[in-house]
């Protein structure tokens, strides 16, 4: 698996990994109705820089997951990274979201951020805290109630934040 910069000819791709997610309505704050186009217009906007995980060989593609890194708030706030991460289903559990973190966290030292926060991550998602955790993050904060999970109703939110 390498990581590279997504392009155009990935789009079908990472649709195949944003719609699974946002139908589910258990780990990220989008909306569930997205369209194909709506969610490629968010993950491509220009203030993200986005990035696929690709088992593909020997020019085959084979996304398996993806994500952005982008400045976490503008000006005064523009030196803390910010970054969102998915995983095709069929590839859950398989190092994918870790290798696409620690390649974030090394991309955005070489980008000058000084740190890198999670701005909300769903406090049910505990696979992803226990990461997260795992790669140096921890709670700063939790908004009690934020995220209206489909299967639960109101859940936390929690921000985590690492020091790069």
């Amino acid at each position: 698996m390498h990581l590279r910069p997504a392009d155009d000819l990935d789009h079908d791709a990472l649709w195949t990994i944003i719609e699974p997610t946002a139908r589910a309505g258990e780990t990220w704050a989008i909306p569930r109705d997205w369209t194909r186009d709506d969610a490629l217009r968010y993950w491509r906007a220009p203030a993200h820089e986005a990035w696929v995980a690709d088992r593909g060989a020997h020019g085959a593609r084979d996304v398996v997951g993806t994500y952005f890194l982008r400045p976490a708030q503008l000006g005064p706030g523009s030196h803390v990274a910010n970054a969102g991460y998915m995983v095709r289903p069929d590839a859950w559990g398989g190092g994918v979201a870790g290798a696409m973190c620690d390649h974030s966290i090394a991309r955005a030292r070489e980008r000058g951020f000084s740190a890198l926060q999670f701005n909300f991550v769903v406090s049910t998602n505990a696979r992803a805290i226990a990461l997260w955790e795992r790669k140096g993050f921890r709670i700063i904060g939790r908004s009690p109630g934020a995220y209206m999970h489909a299967a639960l109703g109101a859940v936390d939110a929690v921000m985590m934040h690492r020091t790069l």
